[in-house]
């Protein structure tokens, strides 16, 4: 320290230097966040192997609606306004696409109005990046939409931005509240006008500085980013900044009271608080560095907390001593005495039954939170919504949708299908439908839209059965024809046998007919009886070659003209009702033929006929959920639940389940089947997020085990002080879960909130253990008892904690009007535990446990003795 002292200015100089100058070069941080995006899952994630898979296809276009809101069922006018904005936005750009115009057709007006006739939806597809797509919206509010018509532009990318919006817009409030409430509660705790200065000094430099290195690491090395980094980064360094100098100025007060003059009160302040703050700082920077560990880029942000510690301790061990030195005892001007150095009445009174009762102490602690910690279930929640609430356009929009049409129409889970071969063919296409049919029996599945169910009702003519019964029929067709030319010829028999002309030849004619009809009833029959199509083909084949040649005799004999004439053309008639019954039975024996050597026929139940998928109908359908040229088919699950639901994401779970079982054995099991859509965006970040929490956690906890064993000199220590954080920890996410959930009606705690709350409040709850156990230590090694040393501590520490814990919970109080619900449930984890831990666990159960291990508590490597 007299180091420092001694070279002041040329360090202080250099520092300020540094800073200013990485300020004004530094990347912006916010921009950097905002490009970063709101999840950034793993590309092994199946969300985003849909992405790519579309992407990569060109398919990657992305899908926002206007939604129009009428205060009257549909009329022609409101039609005619629809088809003109549909225009209007097709004429924005080349970055739209394509829009369905949601009147040009009943098929449309049936999917895109809603049953009441007052909802409207205009699909509009954009091909460009969420900057784009947000572009687009925003000329479609300015361009297109009346400025008399109820009508908002939503979609998963305005949602997102909204989101960010509201991010931003928070830590701009956030960082002014905090401020504000540091300076004032320092000026109250301190009662000078000067001191507050020196912990916002310090904390201003550090926090730009740390600012700019983080931006710079973003661009040289890819340091993880979010729109969490600023926002930690402002509350922890401005309230652990504080506590700190607060740790500081109390210790350097109370050596200028001893009588030390100035600079050997700072050296004094900064062998015994110094050590202090040197061991919490480490703590803390362990604490979010182990979050580098993390897999998660949006957990992992937070490691930018950990430059901003190792920046603070380099500012609060060269600028405030610097700063103690030039304004000596006017630090602390125009006080005399300050609040934050008496000794702690609340805390000398708590020892009398922590250090002599510590069994009871112990209890009153279990008392307080065991009964909020049964209440705890761990209730999640995924909806981005909440996080911005509904004053925002898109909320309101997709609300609208919701009102309208249901919950899971606004946004459904879209299962994508790829293969290196064509997928859109008769024979693959069926196994589309029976992945249908078995997501259809899943619970929280309202309907499917896909190649075969293209409205969500399945086509039924697809179906064997249905395509049986159709056989069926026209066989009875074919068998009641068959009777009526059987009739026809005996009518033809019976007239040319009444001739009574055998000169020409008519009576063996007409023989030859009786025996050709007879030969015909026994087909009939033989169709009926046996259903043997082929056997059928063959005998009308061969009927209808002797009935011309009978027709070309009858040609060439003569006889009256009339009657002759009409024979001819009755066997005509006849021939050409053979010949057309037996090209349909020939189809239908090819179709039968074809359905009993398709292996999909068997596997699916379902068969398409040949030529079906080039008919003009169907090309559209082919148009909408196939891709890449027919080697992808897209499915669209629309869920009976909110798609951000935990319901939503309990559903996707057992699609995915589904989808692993039924492929097995037909041809999509060597296929690459993946889920998009937010429900399965959330799927995949309750799976990410949770396997991540428990591992980061663990190196976090391990970590911080290590590092107190070594400064401590004791491993008992550590394992009451983490298991006391980790107490605070689930107490408070109890207590928060009771009023977000219960009390507010929320689905849950945000799924990002436990990793960040821990983290919070583990590696900064931590410091306060440290200042306790740190002076009791010292005290300590001055040979007193564990009993006194304990007692001692906390009445000289007590105010100092308290204070400190006010002050950084405050800061955090800081964000809950930041009006983004995410950082309110972490600002009210952190508040909570930090006053619950400050005021009741700290002070109850850490001197309990203490003095019953009484000097064992530095097992095992002893007590150092003071020398």
């Amino acid at each position: 320290m007299n180091t420092i002292l001694r070279w002041k200015w040329p360090i202080t100089i250099g520092i300020l230097a540094i800073t200013v100058v990485l300020f004004l070069l530094a990347p912006n941080l916010t921009e950097q966040a905002e490009k970063a995006g709101s999840f950034q899952l793993s590309k092994d994630a199946s969300s985003q192997q849909a992405a790519q898979m579309l992407e990569e296809a060109g398919e990657s276009d992305q899908t926002i609606s206007v939604v129009v809101e009428l205060n009257e069922a549909l009329t022609d006018d409101m039609r005619s306004q629809l088809s003109t904005m549909a225009d209007e936005i097709a004429a924005l750009g080349d970055t739209v696409t394509s829009v369905l115009n949601p009147v040009e057709s009943d098929e449309l007006e049936s999917q895109l109005v809603s049953e009441n006739k007052k909802t409207v939806l205009i699909p509009i597809t954009v091909d460009g990046t969420d900057e784009e797509v947000n572009q687009v919206a925003e000329d479609i509010r300015e361009t297109v939409i009346p400025s008399d018509m109820t009508a908002y532009v939503t979609g998963l990318s305005i949602i997102n931005n909204d989101v960010n919006i509201s991010s931003q817009e928070g830590l701009k409030r956030t960082e002014i509240i905090t401020v504000i409430l540091i300076f004032g509660l320092l000026l109250a705790v301190f009662r000078s006008i000067v001191t507050p200065f020196v912990p916002l000094v310090a904390v201003g430099i550090t926090y730009l500085l740390s600012q700019s290195l983080v931006a710079f690491f973003i661009d040289w090395f890819g340091f993880p980013v979010s729109n969490y980094t600023q926002i930690f980064l402002v509350a922890i360094l401005f309230g652990i900044g504080t506590d700190y100098c607060i740790l500081l100025l109390s210790r350097y007060k109370e050596e200028l009271s001893a009588g030390h003059e100035v600079k050997q009160a700072i050296v004094n302040t900064y062998k015994t608080a110094g050590r202090t703050l040197l061991i919490s700082g480490v703590a803390v920077f362990i604490g979010f560095f182990a979050i580098g560990f993390a897999e998660f880029p949006i957990f992992k942000s937070a490691v930018a907390v950990a430059v901003g510690i190792a920046v603070l301790l380099l500012v609060l061990f060269t600028v405030v001593p610097v700063l103690m030195l030039v304004l000596k005892e006017k630090l602390f001007w125009p006080s005399k005495k300050s609040a934050s150095h008496k000794d702690s009445k609340l805390w000398a009174t708590m020892s009398k039954l922590s250090v002599n009762r510590p069994v009871v102490s112990i209890l009153v602690v279990a008392i307080l939170t065991v009964p909020l910690l049964l209440t705890y279930d761990n209730s999640l929640s995924f909806n981005t919504v909440d996080e911005i609430g509904d004053d925002y356009e898109s909320v309101k929009g997709l609300r609208a949708i919701e009102n309208g049409f249901g919950k899971g129409d606004s946004l459904p889970v879209q299962v994508i299908i790829e293969s290196d071969e064509k997928l859109a063919n008769e024979e693959m296409i069926p196994y589309v439908e029976r992945l249908s049919q078995r997501f259809e029996q899943i619970e929280g599945v309202e309907k499917i839209r896909t190649v075969t169910r293209p409205t969500g009702e399945m086509i039924e003519d697809l179906y064997v059965d249905q395509q049986l019964g159709l056989l069926a029929d026209g066989l009875t067709d074919a068998r009641e024809g068959l009777s009526e030319i059987s009739e026809g010829l005996s009518q033809i028999q019976s007239g040319l046998a009444g001739g009574g002309n055998d000169s020409g030849g008519l009576g063996e004619v007409a023989k030859g007919i009786a025996q050709l009809n007879e030969q015909l009833t026994l087909t009939t029959q033989g169709l009926q009886q046996t259903g043997n199509v082929q056997q059928t083909v063959g005998a009308l084949t061969a009927i209808s070659s002797q009935l011309g040649q009978i027709q070309q005799g009858l040609a060439s004999a003569g006889g009256d003209g009339a009657g002759m004439s009409q024979l001819t053309e009755g066997l005509a008639a006849s021939n050409e009702g053979l010949t057309q019954i037996t090209d349909g039975l020939t189809e239908v024996s090819g179709m039968m033929k074809a359905m009993s050597e398709s292996d999909s026929v068997r596997e699916t139940g379902l068969y398409i006929p040949a030529g079906t998928l080039e008919n003009e109908e169907f090309a559209q359908v082919l148009e909408r959920y196939t891709f890449a040229d027919g080697n992808g088919i897209k499915m669209e699950v629309v869920l009976s639940d909110d798609p951000y639901s935990p319901e939503a994401i309990a559903t996707v779970h057992r699609l995915k389940e589904a989808v692993a079982s039924e492929v097995k054995g037909t041809p999509f099991e060597d296929v690459d089947i993946a889920f998009g859509g937010i429900s399965s965006v959330n799927s995949d970040l309750a799976d990410i997020s949770s396997s991540d929490f428990s591992n980061t956690v663990i190196i976090m906890l391990i970590s911080l085990f290590v590092v107190l064993s070594i400064m401590f000199r004791s491993m008992i220590m550590p394992l009451f002080m983490i298991g006391s954080l980790l107490l605070t920890y689930f107490t408070s996410i109890a207590i928060a879960e009771l009023i977000f959930e219960n009390i507010l009606g929320f689905d849950g705690i945000s799924w990002a909130v436990p990793f960040f709350g821990f983290v919070m409040l583990v590696a900064l709850g931590v410091d306060y253990s440290i200042f306790l156990l740190d002076r009791f230590r010292e005290e300590a090694e001055r040979g007193i008892t564990v009993r006194e040393a304990m007692r001692l501590s906390m009445t000289k520490m007590g105010t100092v904690i308290i204070t400190a814990a006010i002050i950084l919970a405050g800061t955090f109080g800081a964000m809950m009007p930041s009006g983004v619900l995410s950082l309110m449930q972490i600002a009210s984890i952190v508040v909570i535990g930090l006053l619950l831990y400050g005021l009741i666990v700290l002070p109850l159960l850490i001197p309990a446990i203490t003095v019953s291990f009484d000097r064992g508590v530095w097992w095992p490597f002893g007590m150092k003795k003071k020398k």
